[in-house]
């Protein structure tokens, strides 16, 4: 099976749009708000994120906020760009640049993995803090797979006030742009949180989004073992991978643990 997309994981778009538009208004009725903000990188997840944001609120109450470090690629921020004006939402740009210096500087050790993270936080400071400027809530752009991958960072990208594509897949994410009309060029190119020149996703991991797609499928839907999914034509060592990095990041999706009250 391999690079072959599961049958199941094949998205009614029509209904899947409407479904989550509804879920947007909800969170937006529940929270007594009107407004949405998030953060806007020139790939896919934010782009769809962005697109039903703007559905569910109207554009004019939406609000794209970019926000590159010095070597982020322009590439990213022209895609930002292209999308912010398809959906026609308000958008800022934040440099995020001086921020990250401050603390690389105190810490001239620090590796390509903690400044990552360090960007990661540093822009949801950024997100939050705006939140409070334009009055609107903080919607997370984060999916399933690198959610149940725990590929994303804690108080980073991993913090929002709802999020609106957690539940589907990556291929899921693909399938939802297209029928949005997103550009496709940006469904098609290499998913990457753009944190170093060359960074993608998949060469991080060390596996495909579609093989993690289905894996992960396999595992958490129909209660499969690692040597189940391999039967079905993954290659096992693949399959441990990703099953080895669902156990070992499940406390960054866990509420942080404490005692019961005293008494």
């Amino acid at each position: 099976m391999g690079e072959c997309m599961l049958a199941a994981l094949s998205l009614d778009t029509t209904r899947e749009r409407a479904r989550i538009v509804e879920f947007v208004r909800a969170q937006l009725n529940a929270a007594g708000y009107s407004r949405l903000l998030l953060g806007v990188s020139g790939g896919i997840d934010s782009a769809l994120a962005a697109a039903l944001c703007a559905e569910a609120a109207g554009a004019e109450n939406v609000l794209g906020l970019m926000m590159p470090y010095r070597t982020s690629n322009p590439a990213s921020e022209a895609d930002a760009r292209h999308v912010i004006a398809q959906l026609g939402i308000q958008s800022d740009k934040c440099d995020i640049s001086e921020m990250v210096d401050g603390l690389v500087r105190r810490y001239p050790d620090m590796t390509p993995a903690r400044m990552g993270n360090v960007m990661a936080r540093m822009r949801m400071v950024a997100l939050y803090d705006q939140s409070v400027a334009f009055r609107g809530l903080v919607v997370g752009t984060s999916n399933r797979t690198e959610t149940l991958l725990g590929y994303f960072t804690m108080h980073g990208d991993g913090a929002a006030a709802f999020k609106p594509l957690a539940h589907l897949y990556k291929c899921q994410i693909r399938q939802l742009s297209a029928a949005m009309g997103l550009p496709s060029d940006l469904i098609d190119k290499a998913p990457s949180a753009d944190l170093w020149a060359g960074q993608t996703d998949e060469g991080e991991l060390g596996f495909t989004y579609d093989e993690a797609d289905q894996v992960i499928y396999l595992a958490t839907q129909q209660g499969m073992d690692a040597l189940a999914i391999a039967e079905q034509g993954f290659d096992l060592a693949v399959v441990q991978s990703i099953l080895r990095r669902m156990r070992q990041s499940a406390f960054k999706r866990a509420w942080p643990p404490a005692l019961d009250p005293v008494g």
